[in-house]
């Protein structure tokens, strides 16, 4: 079964959108296990958008252009897998890509044998130029009959950015992860958008059909494709938290060939990495929420355990109110809960009933807990 947890890796599409080229995705394959980053389950190496000649070849399929892959994709995806690692690339369910090369509809059989002809494990299947009379969902359907047919296993990425009510059918259209969401940006509204959008929607989420919240800016300091003012450290803590917390796909955007310390390390946290990929892959929900960008999340985890997300969205400092009848715990059950905060590793014991969490403005704080007897 694909994606039991949820899928790891990297796209090219926030840093270079159309800059991309055989050399660089190698590089970065390279780079995916030097750093460590795949031995912690960062599998996927993407190929987005812009890959391909502008029109298709005299047999139909689709080509890729030569001059950015001259050796082609087969050679490529064959160096990819010799580093251990996953090979993914793009295409659309409209007549069109997002960027006006060739897309899939109507072409989904004899792309996806092309696909699984060059050693494909991952497609991102984008919504753009679709025809305005076609069903939407049937797109993914055909598209994910056409990627069984082809005869290998290949992850299929929905991205049809929350249209059609994605979330209530595309688990039944065969797809491993869906979004739900506009395009990210790299500044801090966009990932506030983007998290608030998707808390009444996470319970859609279950082993073998992922949300995605869309790709990590995490490191990007306003830099690439999706420049958009940038964030700070502490804002990419609080993104990277958010998708961990909310068992999002996690598909790093930034260049991971010159990443800085902070940005590996958040990357590389092996609490929150195993936050997201908890084996019982349960939706967290919000038992705090408010107008003015408070929010606190409560998430079921495998080993009778819990995790606890409190996170300030808004522009001034905050003490965060938890109280913890809003998650089942009664003041008089005679326990609390024992929490280790999975940046510092410092462990602290709460109140029976309520935990008051000090945040600066833009920061979170991630806990995994366990019941004690008070």
């Amino acid at each position: 079964m694909l994606a039991k947890t949820p899928p790891m890796g990297w796209n090219s599409w926030n840093t270079f959108a159309q800059n991309i080229n055989e050399e660089m995705i190698m590089q970065t394959a390279d780079a995916m296990v030097e750093t460590g980053l795949a031995a912690l389950g960062y599998e996927y190496v993407v190929i987005d958008d812009c890959w391909s000649l502008r029109d298709r070849g005299e047999d139909g399929r689709l080509v890729a252009d030569p001059e950015k892959f001259p050796h082609g994709m087969k050679y490529l995806a064959d160096y990819v897998h010799s580093k251990g690692l996953k090979f993914g690339m793009y295409s659309c369910a409209g007549t069109r890509t997002c960027a006006e090369y060739p897309a899939s509809f109507e072409k989904e059989m004899i792309d996806a044998q092309t696909f699984a002809d060059w050693g494909v494990d991952f497609l991102k299947y984008d919504f753009c130029n679709k025809p305005v009379h076609a069903n939407g969902p049937l797109c993914y359907y055909r598209m994910s009959m056409a990627l069984k047919a082809s005869g290998r296993e290949i992850l299929f990425s929905a991205c049809n950015w929350g249209a059609d009510n994605v979330e209530r059918w595309i688990r039944s259209a065969g797809s491993h992860m869906y979004r739900s969401t506009g395009d990210i940006h790299d500044n801090f509204q966009s990932i506030k958008d983007i998290a608030l959008s998707q808390i009444d929607k996470l319970g859609y989420s279950t082993p073998g059909c992922f949300n995605d919240m869309d790709m990590l800016v995490c490191g990007m300091y306003n830099k690439g494709n999706v420049a958009r003012g940038g964030c700070d450290d502490t804002e990419y803590k609080t993104h990277f938290a958010l998708w961990c917390m909310c068992a999002s796909a996690l598909m790093i955007g930034c260049d991971v060939r010159n990443m800085t310390p902070e940005t590996a390390a958040l990357l590389k946290n092996p609490e929150l990495i195993a936050l997201n990929q908890d084996p019982e892959a349960r939706a967290p929900f919000a038992f705090v929420r408010t107008d003015d960008g408070q929010l606190a999340l409560f998430r079921h985890l495998a080993n009778n355990e819990y995790a606890l997300g409190i996170f300030n969205l808004s522009d001034r400092d905050r003490n965060i109110f938890c109280n913890f009848y809003d998650v089942g715990l009664s003041n008089n059950m005679g326990l609390c809960f024992e929490m280790k905060d999975m940046f510092t590793g410092e462990v602290v014991r709460t109140n029976t009933d309520y935990y008051r969490c000090p945040l600066k403005a833009h920061d979170c704080a991630l806990y995994r807990a366990k019941l004690v007897k008070a």
